[in-house]
């Protein structure tokens, strides 16, 4: 009779440890995007709306009020979910940018005032509608009913789907900055990316050009993860480990080739760099820019700019700091090619959302000037810029989903001829915003301008520095070009009106405009809060 071997005891798997404290704001977010979906399953069909509207503010309210009870006690950097998330000062600030920008761009994505019904394609039958040039239905007296809520028995006028996709976009974008290895950064990568693609082809009006938007954020954002994947192999195959602070310390005492190390980076950096709209990986800007519903655009502008500097900023800091010699280089030139880009093509735009994302190229080469100096004066200046960017750039989309005509958007240029004489409100916060997008003094954008670019010329790049100011001025010609055809030029008989916005609207607007004049008066608790710690890993 053989006798029974018994195994060896197997060690227990030990739980990581979790601060949940620390990271409520990422959980508050995710549990409101998983209730949120649930709520889309089970709701019927005419109560999605308002129940979903006020489901995500309240969970952007609540992880804002969780983070600034966290943050407000002064806490040190913890390392929590084992090691994959560092909770550190850049990461806190990062998350309040990130939730307070949410704010805004979902109001715009909620309001149905601007576009009777939503922005979002409805039902086949109101896609007819739209398509034959009609609006909402409206009956044969052709008054005109609000059936945006719907009723128990019809097919309602706004899909609610992206209220979750924002709310998880959202986490992903959180998980994204305060990721401390390269496995948690991709997963929130994904995550974050997934669900812009589908809000990408949901608008209402130009189906097909939408739909081809999504398709091309889809198919370059997948060449991207896939570039930022490989770097990972490399560079797991170089240090051992994904983590940071272990590949820092392979970078700075290993006997190892360096091959794998910089190969690693060169192609983690390329995706990283796509999702900064960062040229020479920004060819989906523009068309991603131009075809994706206002408010989606908006949030994508603000927020993923956020989440991908700072990740960017993470992985030069706390990875490859001891290396900054050997990258630094190659991202003056990528620095170089951004602004240019952004600044020359820029000029040769027709169409008002093509050039904001000229534009956002060209300003992702300015705030690149930050994430390249590794001082604490670098640190600030980018995490400041990311937070002024962010609101000017919302309320800009928010007033040009105002202009519009019969066929929806008036988006081309010179479509804005005039537009001071029939809606001088409109026309002068637009100029405001323009001109803080092109640094004019008193606005947030010349703050922002003037922190990074004295951080990078603190840390010796002077050079590069004089490149960015001479391509902020180039840039400055297209934002006076729309102030000119504003005010200097006659409207057409039959040119677009301005839409008198709803409550939601008008609350984002005026939020992104008193945010840019506040932080361009009074930068400097900001400025404080941002430089009171670095990145840790």
């Amino acid at each position: 009779m053989s006798s029974l071997v018994l195994p060896a005891q197997v060690a227990p798997i030990e739980m990581p440890a979790v601060d949940w404290a620390a990271t409520a704001p990422l959980w508050i977010v995710f549990a409101g995007a998983c209730v949120s979906v649930l709520l889309e399953a089970f709701l019927p069909r005419h109560q999605r709306w308002p129940v979903q509207v006020v489901l995500t503010g309240l969970t952007l309210v609540a992880a804002l009020v969780a983070l600034a009870g966290y943050a407000l006690g002064s806490p040190a950097a913890v390392l929590t979910f084992g090691t994959a998330l560092s909770v550190d000062a850049p990461s806190l600030f990062l998350w309040g940018t990130l939730i307070v920008l949410a704010i805004p761009s979902l109001l715009l994505i909620a309001d149905r005032s601007v576009e009777p019904g939503g922005v979002f394609v409805a039902s086949a039958a109101e896609r007819a509608a739209v398509r034959s040039g009609g609006g909402p239905a409206t009956p044969a007296g052709g008054e005109h009913v609000d059936r945006s809520y719907g009723a128990p028995d019809e097919t309602p006028t706004m899909q609610t789907e992206p209220f979750p996709f924002v709310l998880f976009a959202l986490g992903g974008m959180m998980a994204f900055v305060a990721a401390n290895d390269l496995l948690t950064m991709f997963i929130a990568l994904e995550v974050l990316s997934l669900p812009l693609y589908l809000m990408c082809g949901l608008a209402r009006r130009r189906r097909l050009l939408s739909q081809e938007s999504a398709v091309k954020y889809f198919l370059l954002g997948a060449f991207g993860s896939a570039f930022f994947l490989y770097g990972i192999a490399l560079l797991y195959g170089y240090a051992g480990s994904v983590r940071l602070s272990a590949i820092s310390q392979a970078a700075a005492g290993t006997l190892a080739s360096d091959t794998l190390l910089f190969a690693g980076l060169a192609l983690l950096l390329v995706g990283l760099l796509f999702k900064g709209s960062v040229a020479p990986f920004h060819t989906w800007t523009p068309d991603v820019y131009q075809g994706a519903p206002t408010p989606v655009t908006a949030f994508m502008a603000a927020c993923t700019k956020v989440a991908a500097f700072g990740a960017i900023a993470r992985v030069l800091y706390v990875g490859f700091g001891s290396t900054v010699w050997e990258w630094r280089g190659v991202l003056w030139v990528v620095a170089v090619v951004s602004m240019v880009v952004g600044a020359v093509l820029g000029l040769t735009q027709t169409d008002v959302k093509r050039m904001i994302a000229y534009s956002s190229i060209a300003h992702a080469g300015f705030i690149l000037l930050g994430a390249m100096a590794l001082t604490p004066q670098g640190t600030s200046g980018l995490m400041f810029y990311l937070l002024a960017y962010g609101f000017t750039t919302v309320a800009v989309f928010g007033i040009i989903s105002l202009v519009r005509t019969g066929d929806g958007e008036a988006s081309d240029l010179a479509a804005w001829a005039g537009l001071a004489k029939r809606s001088p409100l409109v026309a002068g916060i637009m100029t405001f915003l323009l001109l803080a997008l092109a640094g004019i003094p008193l606005t947030s954008g010349f703050t922002a301008k003037f922190a990074v670019f004295s951080a990078a010329s603190a840390d010796g790049m002077v050079p590069l520095v004089v490149i960015a100011l001479v391509a902020s001025a180039v840039a400055a010609f297209f934002y006076l070009r729309i102030v000119v055809l504003m005010y200097f030029r006659e409207p057409a008989e039959d040119g677009p009106a301005v839409v008198v916005p709803g409550a939601f609207t008008t609350v984002a607007i005026t939020l992104g405009t008193l945010a840019t004049l506040v932080l361009g008066i009074l930068p400097t608790p900001v400025l404080e809060w941002a430089a009171s710690g670095a990145f840790s890993g």
